[in-house]
This record gives C-alpha cells, structure tokens and sequence, in this order.
C-alpha cells in the first residue's frame, strides 16, 4: 500500500504548475492556482478552518497547539512552481522497485539513471524508487515537500497524542524563477521560525546557501548594409570574444564544486547593432562576490577603453544572500532540527546549497529558515528521481521537530 505521503506527491506531480521566467505577474503562471486550491481544500478537509490562497497563490494554514503553554511557532514551507528546464505537463510518475543497477524509462529508452552518477542510489536498492517517464521532470523539486508537509500535517490533526505548540504552513509559487517570496508577509505568516522542505538526499540539511548576482552585459555597434560596410560598420558580433574572455574558464558552474564560486555566462542574444550575454556569478563569500562583480565591471571598463566605437555596458544585480549569517544568530533553530534527525535515526549530511532557496529571502526578511531533505535527485531533469523511503523519513523528521518543541 502506498503511504499518505506517496498517494499525495504522485496527485501532486500530475498538475501543472510550472512557472515563468518571462512573466511580470504574480504568479508568473496561473495554472499554479490549480495546485493551490487543491492544497486549500485538503486542507479545509483536515480540519484546517483558516487555509486560504491569496492573489498571489500563496497558500497559508495553521494548526493550533494541542498544549497549554506557551511555546514559539513553527512554520513549514514547500514551492508550488516546478523548473522551467523541462516540461512539466502531463507528468506520469511510475513507482518501481529498485533491484539495483540502470533506471530505465519506458518512454525514453535512450535516458538512463546510473548508480555512478547518482551513488544515493546504492542505499536505496530493494527499496521504491519514484521517476517520470522520461519525457517529462518529475516535479519532487517541490512537491515532494509539499507531499512531506501536508502529511505531517495529518498525522498532526489525526492523532492527538502527538503533542505539539501552534503550526504553521506556507506553499509559495514562482521559487523557480526567484520571485517565491516576494510578496510573502512574514509577519502575517506568524512563525517564530520555519524550515524549508526543499532538498535533496536523505539527510541533507542545509544552513547556507550561495550569495547571488544576475546580469547582464550588452555590446553596442553600428550596422550598414554589408555592401557599403567599410570604414562604417561596427560589427558588435565581433567583440564578444573578448567579453566572453572575461569569465575564467576553471570557475564556472561546470568546472566548480563544494564551496567554490563561479562565473556562468549562459545566454547570448543580438546581431551587429546589439548583442547581450546574461550572466549569473555566485559565490558563498560576500567578499568573494563582490570581487567576482569588480572583476568583471572593471574588465567591461577596460574594453571600453580598448574599443572606443563601441558601446560597453554591465549591469548586474545583486538577488538572494547566504543565509548562514542569519541562522547563526539563532542557534537553537539548527539545534531543534539536528534533534529531529537523531530522532528519526537519520544522519545529517550538512552541504552548502550550490543555488538559492526560499528560507535564504525569508530569513533575511526576519524569518529564520533552514532547509530540509526530501529524498529526490537530478532536480530539473527528466531523470529526476524520488526515494519514498527517504521521503517517509522527512515526514518522521517534520513530525519530530514540532514534538520536540512541544517539550520546551
């Protein structure tokens, strides 16, 4: 039989809900409400009388204290969104049992998940293994959080001899694209303190995350037909080679791992009049941001000086910052979690987050958050995978932490 957290991330999966990088809306895509007001009305259903989704599909509920003492509120928080990467339409989960070896997909025969890409898998030989059908992301990266979260909240609302102080729940759109938190009002929301069920292996826990600039940086020429083009054209084309030449080739995200940073120049657009090359630079360091950011408006300004007929410009943005500055302040949020983990007989596995994450905005906006494991792999590919023994596992790791606060 399958478990509650199973039977509710394999209805979960099947909704579209990914979003958009090109829209200017909140959400960035509609279809994200389907999954919202579903959420609400199970909810509702459990007993939660205050679940709601707002204008910008985010979904809120609380679970009162079943206890009569005051103790600090905790919150939980999982993404609607799924990665724009792959097609997130039309998912079909299949549960296999995995006997060890290739992961094989019946819909895409020349795809493959290898236990030598994916060593995570060794553990989980025997056990159930949850994957898409080859044609499409899985959609774990978040709704196997979401699965975990709502779960725990019925063991909750189901079993009163669990006790626990009041809860809270938030599930946000667009964390997909950077927007998840942005129009969230931490103090509306009213935890103390929440996790994020955003992660990976069984096990990972995750305190930092990577300091964050995106940009751009645009070449200006002047095009003429290219039959009355000399001593006249600019051909902007031309000059990205040594644009290009500005990101070392040893630190990008391909080259790069643990906690080293890295330059990623990853779109180019334009002809001879304009082109513009996107960029992100990440780096765990502040000071080690700031550097990669000079490095490169110093480099634009230097070929500005080179090529005075062109027309340099950088423009980067700082985004999300590394949270572990935040969370050192409030150690006993890490210390409730590590509990949680012996616990469930669950070894913490502590990485860096080589990306950002929801608690990494909300703990700068006032609401410490780290980020909990959901048992999924290869996230934003169509060899994206989901233990359901590890999935189980966070379920257990939720349910212990709002107990052990109960006992404080």
């Amino acid at each position: 039989m399958k478990s509650d957290a199973v039977e509710r991330f394999i209805k979960y999966a099947k909704i579209y809900t990914t979003s958009s990088e090109d829209s200017e809306t909140f959400p960035t895509t509609e279809r994200q409400f389907d999954l919202a007001n579903i959420l609400v009305e199970e909810m509702k259903e459990m007993g939660i009388s205050d679940a709601n989704v707002n204008e910008f599909c985010i979904v809120t509920g609380s679970i009162p204290a079943n206890v009569q003492k005051e103790l600090q509120t905790v919150g939980f928080v999982a993404h609607l969104d799924t990665s724009t990467s792959e097609s997130g339409e039309n998912v079909k989960p299949q549960i296999l049992e995995y006997k060890g070896g290739e992961i094989a997909f019946p819909n895409n025969p020349d795809l493959k998940i290898t236990p030598e890409e994916n060593p995570e898998l060794n553990s989980c030989v025997g056990q159930q293994i949850i994957t898409a059908d080859g044609t499409t992301l899985l959609g774990a990266d978040d709704k196997a959080g979401i699965a975990a979260i709502m779960s725990m909240a019925k063991k909750l609302l189901t079993v009163p001899s669990i006790l626990h102080g009041p809860v809270k729940l938030m599930f946000t759109p667009d964390e997909e694209v950077g927007k998840g938190t942005v129009k969230v009002d931490v103090k509306e929301f009213g935890a103390d303190f929440a996790y994020t069920v955003d992660g990976g292996k069984l096990g990972g826990f995750e305190i930092e995350n990577f300091n964050a600039t995106n940009g751009n940086i645009t070449v200006k020429g002047y095009n003429v037909h290219p039959g009355s083009a000399y001593g006249k054209m600019i051909n902007a084309v031309r000059y990205i080679e040594e644009v290009i030449a500005l990101f070392p080739k040893n630190e990008g995200p391909e080259t790069t791992k643990e906690r080293e940073g890295y330059y990623h120049p990853m779109e180019i657009h334009g002809d001879e009049n304009s082109v513009k090359i996107k960029l992100l630079i990440r780096d765990f360091d502040e000071e080690g941001l700031l550097a990669r950011m000079k490095h490169l408006e110093e480099g634009v300004q230097k070929l500005q000086e080179l090529h005075p007929e062109v027309k340099y410009s950088a423009n980067l943005t700082r985004s999300y910052k590394n949270m572990k500055p935040v969370l050192d302040k409030y150690p006993h949020v890490v210390q409730i979690a590590e509990e949680a983990f012996k616990m469930a007989d669950v070894e913490i596995i502590y990485e860096p987050i080589r990306g950002g994450t929801d608690g990494a905005t909300l703990s700068y906006k006032g609401l410490p958050t780290p980020n909990i494991f959901t048992g999924g792999g290869n996230f934003h590919s169509k060899k994206e995978f989901l233990s359901v023994s590890a999935l189980e596992k966070a379920v257990e790791v939720l349910t212990n932490i709002v107990k052990i606060i109960a006992t404080q």
